[in-house]
C-alpha cells in the first residue's frame, strides 16, 4: 500500500494549483468586457449629463447648460473624479477577466477593449476642450496637463487591470486596493444630489468615506496571509489605504484654489502642507485604516471558518 501523502500546494503555487484553464470562448468574451468594463467606469458622468464643466479660460461667456457634450469631465476641478472614472472602469475589467480566467490574447483583447473606450473618451474630450479655449499660453499648459494626468491614470488603470486578471493574489489584491481606493469618488458621482436630487439614495452618501477600506478588507481576506507575499501585499494595502485620503484632500485643495495656481511656486509647499495634516492628523488617518484591518480581520476569520468546515465534511 502507497503510504505517500500528497501536500496541499502552499503559497503562490496554490494559485496556480487550484486555477484551473480559461473558461470556454473567453478570449472571444475578453474584448467586449474590457469596452462593457470601461463604459461602466464612465457611467456616473455620462448619467449627469457629460456637459464639460465650465472652464476658467473658455473663449466667451456660456452657461453650463451650454458647455459642449464631452466624455470625460476636463477640469483641474475633476481631476479626482477623472482618475476614478478610468480606474474603476480597468478594475471592473480586470474583474470580469479573472471571472473568465483569460490569459495570453485574452488579456491582450481584454485590455484593448478597455484601452478603446478610455482613450477615445479622453481624445474627443481634448479635442472640444482645445476648440474652445482661449489662443494663449495658459490653455495649452493647461490642456496638455490634463491630457498627461488622463495619460498617466489610464497607465496605471492598464496595470490595474492586468494585475486583477491574471496576477496571483497578492497582486490582484494590489490591483484591487486601487481599484477600491477609485470607487469612493465614483459612488459620490453616481449618487450626485445636484443630479438625482435630495432623497433616500442621497443618504448612502454618509459610507462612501468607507468604500475603500471595507472594500479592500474585504479583498485581503480573500487574498488571505498565509505566505510572505500576501502578507506584504496585504501591508502595502492598507498604507495606499492610509495614503490616498491624504493625497485626494491635497490634489482637490491645491487644484480648486485660482489664487494658488495663478502664484505658481506657491501651490507646491501649500498642497505638501495640506497633505502632510491631512496624513499625520489622528482623526483623518486612523479610520480609514482601523476599518481596514477590522474588516480583513473579521473576513479572515470567516474564511478559516469556512475551509475547516469543509475539511471536516471531505470524505477521507
Amino acid at each position: 500500500m502507497d503510504d505517500t501523502i500528497e501536500r496541499e500546494p502552499v503559497g503562490e503555487t496554490r494559485d496556480a494549483a487550484r486555477s484551473p484553464g480559461p473558461r470556454a470562448g473567453a478570449w472571444a468574451m475578453a474584448l467586449p468586457v474590457g469596452i462593457l468594463a470601461a463604459m461602466v467606469g464612465l457611467l456616473p458622468w455620462w448619467m449627469s449629463g457629460a456637459r464639460l464643466p465650465l472652464q476658467d479660460l473658455w473663449e466667451g461667456a456660456i452657461r453650463r447648460g451650454a458647455m459642449p457634450i464631452t466624455l470625460l469631465p476636463f477640469s483641474q476641478y475633476f481631476v479626482v473624479l477623472i482618475f476614478a472614472l478610468l480606474i474603476v472602469g480597468a478594475a471592473a475589467a480586470g474583474i470580469g477577466g479573472r471571472a473568465l480566467r483569460v490569459g495570453g490574447w485574452g488579456v491582450v483583447l481584454l485590455v484593448a477593449g478597455l484601452l478603446l473606450v478610455q482613450v477615445t473618451a479622453a481624445a474627443q474630450t481634448a479635442l472640444v476642450v482645445r476648440e474652445g479655449l482661449q489662443q494663449r499660453l495658459e490653455s495649452t499648459l493647461y490642456l496638455s496637463g490634463l491630457v498627461a494626468g488622463t495619460a498617466l491614470s489610464v497607465l496605471v488603470g492598464v496595470i490595474v487591470a492586468v494585475l486583477i486578471a491574471r496576477a496571483p493574489r497578492a497582486g490582484a489584491l494590489i490591483g484591487l486596493t486601487i481599484g477600491a481606493i477609485g470607487m469612493a469618488s465614483w459612488t459620490g458621482a453616481l449618487l450626485d444630489p445636484d443630479r438625482i436630487g435630495d432623497g433616500p439614495l442621497t443618504a448612502v452618501l454618509v459610507i462612501v468615506p468607507w468604500i475603500a477600506p471595507v472594500l479592500t478588507g474585504v479583498a485581503i481576506a480573500w487574498t488571505g496571509i498565509d505566505t510572505a507575499g500576501r502578507v506584504l501585499a496585504a501591508i502595502l494595502s492598507v498604507l495606499l489605504i492610509w495614503v490616498a485620503p491624504a493625497m485626494t484632500t491635497a490634489v482637490t485643495s491645491t487644484l480648486g484654489s485660482r489664487a494658488l495656481i495663478r502664484s505658481g511656486g506657491d501651490i507646491v509647499d501649500y498642497g505638501i502642507g495640506v497633505f502632510q495634516l491631512a496624513l499625520l492628523t489622528p482623526e483623518l488617518a486612523l479610520r480609514p485604516i482601523l476599518a481596514t484591518v477590522a474588516v480583513a480581520a473579521i473576513g479572515l476569520v470567516v474564511r478559516m471558518l469556512v475551509v475547516r468546515r469543509r475539511r471536516r465534511h471531505a470524505p477521507s
